[in-house]
């Protein structure tokens, strides 16, 4: 990505616009970009991760255009005080912590406060560049009489704004990026807290994976289309294979702002020999070394094979990981055919994926298990991989815990299944005393 000159005037903006219009949100801009890339480096390590979430959730309010400019909005404030008021990825963000969000939302500083709705960004006659409009503001306040009046954050406007929060974080923990929802937790403490609240459906935890069978499916499914139509799936093949054997999340094997998968993250190691995928970049900034099967690299030289690569990688190949099909008509990588899928694009791919699989079981006469496999999405890929290795497998839980990229050993223990019979099973032979009879 060419630099981008920045005008002296955006210097000096007490805080930048984070999200085009919808006309322009897959499109990205560049000097946001860079500021992201910036911030990513500096104080925030995931915040690259964080941007690309959020501009996916835009992405899909796009239709609706009140909705869109509720979510840019809030979002922009939201993230604005994450990254640069507390310097905090969304992730760390406690329920306390959203009572200090709250407390700056009602007294922002003035400096941040303007008196006229602009456009957040607007076009650069000299560069022909849409750039970050200097008198934007986020916050907005009112003027009577040409007097300016003290800012006010209405009850309602609170309550839309913690609304849409939760649903941001919904989003989040549904693309496994983190486990809490700190505002839905604000609004159940707060004067606005209904009588029901906010609770976890424990049962869900056994909906986020396929089953066996279900597994099964899907992956005879896309063997048979990569057969079909190599040129087409080849690459769905691999990835598939790649996020169920080593837990990753979708973000983790696209393109996003400061991070573009290669095949040089596959290092082998020179101790053992056994090969890994490395991860720079992930939740939380933090790396992750994935050692990986024997299947997977059976996987990896078939794949590279086919792309008419040599088996392995060599080190720092520079490669991209999934190479786009066609050029791209819009976004980043507008006009190039070398470059990586992003985010949006991989989950779509997946999804894809996902119903032809539920078609395959269908057509076996699996109906249930087919309705079952359409409420499933792209990063239960990644539970499934988790499920199965736990209750299947059996590989110790803290081997789990490790490659999964969880801070905590409770939140690989949730992925544990077992039968009411099993739990019956294991109960009828349990004695009192183990050492009872010896003398």
């Amino acid at each position: 990505m060419n630099n981008i000159q920045i005008n002296s005037s955006l210097l000096e903006c007490p805080v930048l616009p984070l999200f085009e219009s919808k006309e322009f949100i897959e499109q990205g801009n560049p000097i946001i970009n860079q500021h992201i890339t910036a911030i990513s480096i500096n104080s925030v390590k995931d915040a690259g991760v964080v941007y690309e979430l959020a501009c996916d959730l835009l992405f899909s309010q796009r239709d609706n255009e009140n909705s869109y400019k509720s979510y840019r909005s809030e979002l922009s404030c939201f993230l604005h005080w994450c990254f640069d008021v507390v310097q905090l990825s969304p992730d760390e963000v406690s329920r306390r912590d959203m009572d200090k969000f709250v407390a700056y939302c009602q007294n922002p500083p003035k400096a941040l406060i303007g008196y006229f709705n602009v456009a957040q960004f607007q076009l650069d006659k000299a560069s022909e560049q849409r750039i970050p409009n200097p008198h934007w503001r986020p916050f907005v306040g009112k003027k009577i009489d040409g007097k300016v009046q003290h800012y006010i954050l209405s009850d309602n406007a609170l309550k839309t704004k913690m609304a849409i929060l939760s649903s941001f974080y919904g989003f989040l923990m549904a693309e496994d990026f983190c486990e809490r929802n700190p505002a839905q937790a604000w609004m159940n403490h707060s004067r606005f807290a209904q009588k029901r609240k906010y609770k976890a459906n424990e049962d869900d935890l056994n909906t986020l994976a396929f089953t066996e069978l279900q597994w099964s499916y899907l992956m005879s499914g896309v063997e048979e289309l990569a057969k079909a139509q190599p040129e087409l799936h080849q690459r769905s093949l691999f990835l598939v294979k790649l996020i169920y054997s080593c837990y990753l999340r979708v973000s983790d094997v696209s393109a996003r702002v400061g991070y573009s998968p290669i095949m040089g993250q596959f290092v082998q190691d020179k101790q053992t020999g056994i090969w890994r995928f490395n991860i720079p970049k992930s939740k939380g900034g933090k790396s992750r070394n994935i050692p990986i099967s024997n299947a997977l690299l059976d996987a990896l030289i078939e794949y590279r094979r086919f792309l008419g690569l040599s088996e392995l990688p060599k080190a720092d190949e520079q490669t991209p990981l999934f190479i786009r099909h066609k050029a791209a008509g819009r976004g980043r990588d507008v006009g190039f055919i070398n470059a990586n899928l992003g985010i949006r694009q991989v989950r779509e791919e997946l999804q894809k994926i996902i119903e032809h699989g539920a078609n395959c079981a269908e057509n076996a006469g699996m109906f249930e298990d087919a309705k079952a496999m359409r409420k499933l999405t792209a990063h239960n890929i990644r539970h499934t991989g988790i499920t199965h290795d736990i209750n299947i497998y059996r590989r110790p839980l803290s081997h789990v815990q490790a490659d999964a990229g969880h801070e905590s050993i409770d939140t690989t223990s949730q992925y544990l299944h077992t039968t009411q019979t099993e739990r019956h099973q294991s109960t009828v032979n349990k004695p009192i005393d183990s050492l009872a009879g010896i003398e």
